[in-house]
């Protein structure tokens, strides 16, 4: 019986082990990396865990073997412990053990971050991302095809709600109350010394996507070519997260006046496919809905979209992505629509009083 009993345990653990993907496991809970530089943070943030998790394995059996063999009642009365304090020797060696595991890690995490963080100059595609409550909108900067030219979409800078201010129509013009600058000197506009609605910053391309409260944004990326982004907001802080990349950089608005560096590279995609993107940043009221899609094709596709929306000035991305055989919309999110009528009468979002509705005992006037 119990040889069965054991063969039954045996055959039951082996189905449930079954079900196991040992590789999830060990990413303890880490999405996959679909760049190398996602693949090398997994590494890094898996061995960080198995670390703490070994210490804290050996800091419990400590306690737990201090409680069980030193209990108050196993002590003979009267007698005062055997004391272990100044134990020169195990103080050196509790001391230097924490020591050099926060050596080890600190050294894999400047290299890990020093990879991540590298930039050159032989990026095959540019995307400038801008942030704005609560969407996105990418446009291609620079593109540089398979068979070796190139696409330069980079039309201008601006501002996103109105024509760019003048300089000195702003800050200096306010709040100049006299020649000196009123009672308090020169007074400073409210973004570093520049009026607040100068974004010239901010970068507008000839092919661009801009997501609505109707539509997720897809931004369509080749497979195996280093790219880089250069991310900035049109109002608040954002963050830039794609959970596959395994990297989040947040999304300032004035990156110059902010002392932020709005440009980071990765160096590939290694797959086809959609992976969802977020704002990983508190940014207001509807923050939990603006997301973004990465639609990572082949090269050649990509090449066939960026010819075919350059072709087609009034495409739409939809169009784009069907002329590619990708799916038009977004397959890994949906928008959420933010239409409401704020003053609770009728508006854009219908009439709620329905008198046709089969319970309804209201009479129709």
């Amino acid at each position: 019986m119990k040889r069965l009993a054991f063969v039954a345990t045996l055959g039951l653990g082996a189905l449930l082990m079954s079900g196991c993907d040992a590789s999830a496991a060990m990413r303890f809970g880490w999405p996959e990396g679909v760049t190398p530089d996602g693949k090398e943070m997994v590494d890094l943030w898996t061995w960080s865990v198995i670390a703490a998790l070994v210490m804290g394995i050996l800091v419990w059996a400590l306690i737990f073997w201090t409680i069980t063999f030193h209990r108050a009642n196993d002590a003979k009365k009267g007698v005062f412990p055997r004391q272990t304090a100044y134990n020169v020797p195990l103080e050196l060696t509790y001391t230097a053990i924490p020591f050099v595991i926060i050596a080890v890690l600190f050294y894999f995490t400047v290299i890990v971050q020093n990879n991540v963080e590298s930039k050159n100059d032989d990026s095959k595609v540019v995307v400038d991302v801008t942030a704005f409550q609560w969407n996105w909108k990418f446009g291609y900067n620079q593109v540089e095809f398979s068979d070796g030219t190139t696409y330069n979409g980079f039309e201008q800078n601006g501002n996103p709600f109105e024509v760019q201010a003048q300089t000195g129509s702003g800050a200096e013009t306010e709040h100049a109350g006299s020649d000196e600058g009123g009672e308090h000197g020169e007074l400073p506009g409210p973004a570093g010394g520049r009026d607040d609605d100068i974004r010239d910053y901010l970068k507008f391309d000839k092919i661009e996507t801009v997501g609505s409260s109707s539509e997720i944004p897809v931004l369509v990326l080749p497979t195996g070519k280093r790219i880089e982004f250069n991310i900035a907001s049109a109002d608040v802080i954002h963050s830039f997260w794609v959970p596959e990349f395994l990297f989040k950089r947040d999304v300032f608005p004035f990156p110059e006046q902010n002392a932020t560096d709005p440009v980071f590279q990765i160096k590939s995609i290694d797959r086809t496919g959609a992976f969802v993107g977020r704002c990983a940043e508190m940014c207001g009221t509807y923050h939990s809905m603006m997301n973004f899609e990465v639609r990572a094709v082949a090269p050649e596709d990509f090449d066939s979209y960026i010819r075919f929306r350059e072709a087609n000035p009034g495409a739409t991305n939809a169009e784009a992505l069907a002329a590619i055989c990708q799916a038009p919309e977004s397959v890994t999110t949906v928008p959420f629509d933010t239409r409401r009528a704020t003053d609770g009468t009728v508006g854009a979002t219908g009439d709620p009083d329905n008198p046709t509705l089969a319970n309804c005992t209201k009479k129709v006037s």
